[in-house]
């Protein structure tokens, strides 16, 4: 892809234009740099300090509602509309879109965190592709969905519905279609300003506009469904090879001998975690495990009155993938975010998953119907749960045997994820676009890909056709019983 220029747009959940890990993995394996190397440029712009004051009032009150069990979706809304309005202000920054025109890029990638990526590559009018970072079924972009074994987003099925499982989905298909509507419905303000009225684009239509779609996530994982040809999974972009892990860790490790040690990881949301019951809990179900516990949780918000197990290293960074393939792990408990997921299927280790928000609940649920661990709910973590969820999963081969099989499926693959990301954007560029990866019903009305209008058809022919059949025979028995009666008289 060497001579190719590529622009890079991620979600924008904080001021300015943010490279995330994902974002930077995306890079480099785009450009085929080394890690090293001055791959990319970042553009950075500041909103106005109002509106970020704003903002950062309303995401907080979101994550202190989410992590209490208070969430609710006008709570989610009101985030989006925040990014909309975010939105509008960097399409009004003339310099950095003129800037980006200028640089007449060959593709725009875009990260699928916020809709406003897809604005700003249709402004820019260049093609597109889209990577989904979270799980499939978060965002509809047109991928057939049969509800008879594909579980809607948030309704907690597996692909293994029994009859009222199947009208769950049923029902619940109509609820995600209503909130997908509402959720694109917050940036219409931001639609409006900024594009004529005449090619005004519609969110819907540009999903489906993505000349490819690249989702973190793999089969050795995700429930097997029907797939367009211009999807493509990625799951595991992350994954990189396993370093010596620094001598601390080591050394801490070696402490537990055969035990081995858990790897603690809740990602960082739950920093915004104020309650001191949630610390206290996974600490005393720590202090009850023989092996080591290497907890990444910053040692200047541990609560004070809290005395640390003595089997617990607390820590403010750790090279997580390292402490995942290192012989002596035996449990990873996890938010059960995608990325730590994915590497803990890498590695063949088991999961405990203590979902937080977003599709973290959806995450567990399939590593639960796969057998690769179990979840627990925050608002139900109570020490003694916890301790023997975590030594149910470490004792029963089960879990471990299961993880490693996936592990296989990951590893055989014929090329790695970031191959295929690659070679598929490779081959959109040389043909001039993915039009023969996608097929017309992407094109029609929801109506016509269901054959409703078929059906509809259908049932007026056979009406029609059964009410004018009941009326000749209505003529033919009058006309019979006329004749009937000419004869007697």
């Amino acid at each position: 892809m060497r001579g190719q220029r590529v622009l890079l747009l991620v979600g924008f959940l904080l001021p300015g234009l943010l490279l995330s890990e994902t974002a930077k993995i995306l890079t480099l394996s785009l450009m085929g740099f080394k890690e090293g190397e001055k791959s990319y440029n970042v553009i950075n712009w500041l909103l106005p300090e109002d509106f970020n004051k704003e903002f950062k009032k309303s995401f907080d009150f979101f994550m202190e509602e989410t992590l209490g069990g208070r969430s609710t979706f006008e709570h989610y809304f009101n985030i989006l509309e925040q990014l909309g309005l975010q939105c509008s202000h960097l399409l009004r920054r003339h310099d950095i879109m003129n800037s980006l025109k200028n640089e007449n890029f060959d593709l725009v990638v875009v990260e699928t965190f916020d809709y406003c990526p897809f604005l700003v590559a249709e402004k820019l009018g260049r093609p597109f592709v889209s990577f989904l970072p979270t799980s499939f079924g978060t965002v509809d972009f047109g991928p057939p969905s049969p509800l008879s074994y594909v579980p809607v987003f948030h309704s907690l099925l597996t692909d293994r519905m029994d009859f009222w499982g199947r009208v769950k989905n049923f029902l619940m298909f109509f609820n995600f279609c209503m909130r997908q509507r509402r959720i694109h419905s917050a940036f219409d303000k931001t639609i409006k300003e900024h594009f004529p009225e005449g090619p005004r684009p519609v969110l819907s239509h540009l999903l489906k506009k993505a000349e490819l779609w690249f989702v973190n996530s793999d089969f050795a994982f995700e429930f097997a469904r029907p797939l367009l040809p211009n999807t493509v999974y990625v799951g595991g972009l992350l994954a990189k090879p396993i370093k010596p892990v620094p001598q601390e860790f080591e050394n801490f490790i070696a402490k537990f001998g055969d035990s081995g040690f858990v790897l603690v990881t809740l990602g960082s949301m739950v920093s915004v975690i104020r309650s001191q019951e949630v610390p206290k809990e996974m600490n005393a179900a720590f202090a009850r495990l023989p092996q080591g516990v290497i907890w990444k949780y910053k040692a200047s918000h541990w609560p004070k009155d809290i005395k640390l197990a003595a089997n617990v290293k607390l820590v403010d960074w750790l090279p997580q993938n390292d402490l995942l393939g290192h012989p002596h792990i035996r449990l990873f408990v996890t938010h059960g975010g995608m990325n730590s997921v994915m590497e803990a299927i890498q590695h063949g280790v088991p999961m405990v998953g203590i979902p937080i928000l977003g599709d973290q609940y959806e995450n567990m649920l399939r590593v639960e119907a796969r057998n690769f661990g179990v979840s627990i709910r925050l608002k139900q973590l109570k020490a003694e749960t916890l301790a023997l969820k975590m030594k149910q999963v470490m004792e029963d081969k089960r879990y471990k045997s299961a993880v490693v099989a996936a592990s296989i499926i990951r590893r055989s693959h014929p090329l790695t994820p970031a191959q295929r990301l690659v070679g598929w954007i490779d081959h959109i560029l040389q043909t001039g676009g993915a039009a023969h990866l996608k097929p017309h019903a992407l094109q029609q009305p929801w109506y016509e890909q269901y054959l409703l209008d078929v059906l509809l058809f259908l049932l007026v022919a056979t009406l029609g056709t059964a009410w004018l059949c009941g009326k000749l025979l209505g003529l033919v028995a009058r006309w019979l019983c006329g004749s009937r009666k000419l004869k007697k008289a």
